[in-house]
């Protein structure tokens, strides 16, 4: 996998694809991830190198526009709320470079009628958050103007609820407290969910 800085992950290996996956078809299979949140964007590159993406992760606009400039991709997921702005401003600079690329976009809750129209712009789909590795890839393999098939599992309400808390636990520094003010939940109960495992 690579890095902003194009180092390679240690312990990545190119994946075996079989002539019954559609991902195949490409011979590019270059994929630019943009999302800052650095927990989700690393599991998200393993996941999708693992099926034969070659990735590429960036954290800001500044830093997917200027992936986009060196090398514009075959495949982008792009978060839309980016510390430095928003991620249509990587997606529209995509489409200028490369007309037929095919980038998702990853919206929070209550953004989906702005990713309606980050789609109108230029996205060939959008996807809540936190999406799996499996919801984002039958997206990108989707044909324009067909929705992609549901994941064979798809995450449980509690996994996604899981994933949620952890994301805002990561974002708020590992801090207990201030995790359970944000989700408007007692420290105590919060503390029972981050001492059990994820659920399937």
């Amino acid at each position: 996998m690579l890095t902003q800085s194009g180092t390679t992950v240690p312990g990545s290996d190119t994946a075996f694809l079989s002539d019954s996956d559609p991902l195949s078809a490409f011979s590019d299979r270059s994929l630019l991830i943009v999302d800052d949140d650095k927990p989700f964007s690393t599991r998200l590159a393993r996941a999708m190198e693992s099926r034969g993406y070659e990735v590429h992760v960036a954290e800001s606009v500044s830093e997917g526009v200027a992936a986009v400039e060196t090398k514009a991709p075959a495949f982008a997921v792009i978060d839309m709320r980016l510390g430095d702005g928003n991620g249509l401003d990587v997606i529209a600079r995509l489409k200028e470079r490369r007309p037929e690329a095919r980038g998702v976009i990853l919206t929070g809750y209550g953004n989906i009628a702005t990713a309606v129209t980050a789609v109108k712009l230029g996205a060939f789909d959008y996807l809540a958050k936190p999406a799996d590795a499996d919801e984002i890839h039958g997206t990108l393999m989707a044909q324009p103007g067909e929705r992609a098939d549901p994941p064979e599992n798809p995450m449980s309400a509690d996994r996604v609820r899981w994933e949620h808390i952890q994301r805002v636990y990561e974002l708020c520094g590992r801090n207990v407290s201030e995790t359970a003010r944000r989700l408007n939940m007692h420290r105590r109960t919060l503390q029972r969910i981050l001492a059990k495992r994820a659920p399937r």
